[in-house]
């Protein structure tokens, strides 16, 4: 059979090293249409109204202005691209400082730097919460629909369970946000787009939040098993799985996601002690 895309692919996959590069002027792209000023902030209400059509569109102009020709599958998540924005930010601002550094240390991107390290903390939440709205569920698992529904129905019973419980409560509605940046290894997408917004005690409920599952479950080690068991966070996620079973009703009405939000900034400004 012929491969019509064979010749115009010819290259292969794209390496970690390509995929970066991509990023980085996608990211360029944005950042420029952006107007965004040397020493301005990312803007973030403009990062998280742009479409999927915005990135993808900034992603295939940074390859071909990179003279590759990538097959779409390949080229970096919009995950990535934010991660540059960033990256491209901070670099901005630290050039009028470090006016000595020669153009040709810039030929290889250094590594991203973390967006949950860059901006504020809920800023982190929304940016990765919102996909998930567009992220359709197996029905057959999830007849309730996208992720973003399930996952405001787990929040709302882990909050009638542990209501003052910041870290549980980021746990049970930040779990599944690696849906939305790669479907195929979710649990380590949400942790490493987590890491440094949320803390270790949330990290390690949704790091394992999949573990108590039967067939999950009988594919740990005995040493996996027995760390998970006797570990302080046990009886948190044992709850975690609860929810996360639970939160897969049809028709049922949940907070918003700036109403969750908002819900979880008041504890961390203690406000629920003057109710």
């Amino acid at each position: 059979m012929h491969d019509k895309y064979k010749r115009q692919f010819r290259n292969g996959p794209a390496t970690s090293r390509l995929r970066q590069q991509i990023a980085l002027e996608a990211a360029r792209r944005m950042l420029d249409a952006f107007n965004v000023g040397r020493d301005d902030p990312i803007p973030l209400d403009q990062l998280q109204t742009a479409s999927e059509a915005d990135y993808y569109a900034a992603k295939r102009k940074a390859a071909a202005v990179l003279g590759h020709r990538v097959r779409p599958g390949d080229l970096p998540s919009d995950d990535e691209v934010r991660d540059q924005l960033v990256f491209l930010q901070k670099q901005r601002s630290d050039e009028e400082e470090e006016e000595t550094e020669s153009e040709d240390e810039n030929d290889e991107p250094p590594p991203a730097a973390s967006l949950a390290e860059s901006i504020d903390r809920f800023a982190v939440y929304r940016l990765r919460l919102g996909p998930l709205e567009s992220v359709k569920q197996d029905p057959a698992k999830h007849p309730e629909g996208d992720a973003l529904y399930h996952s405001l129905q787990v929040f709302q019973l882990a909050r009638e369970a542990h209501p003052y419980d910041e870290e549980f409560l980021l746990a049970a509605l930040l779990h599944d946000v690696g849906k939305a940046i790669d479907p195929k290894d979710h649990v380590a997408a949400a942790v490493d787009g987590l890491r440094g917004a949320v803390t270790e005690r949330t990290l390690w409920l949704i790091a394992h939040h999949m573990d108590l599952l039967p067939d999950r479950r009988r594919a740990l080690g005995a040493k996996q098993r027995r760390e998970i068991d006797e570990s302080e966070y046990a009886d948190d996620l044992k709850l975690l799985r609860e929810c996360d079973d639970a939160g897969r009703a049809t028709g049922v009405d949940v907070v918003t996601l700036e109403e969750a939000l908002e819900y979880i900034q008041g504890l961390e400004g203690e406000e629920y002690l003057d109710a």
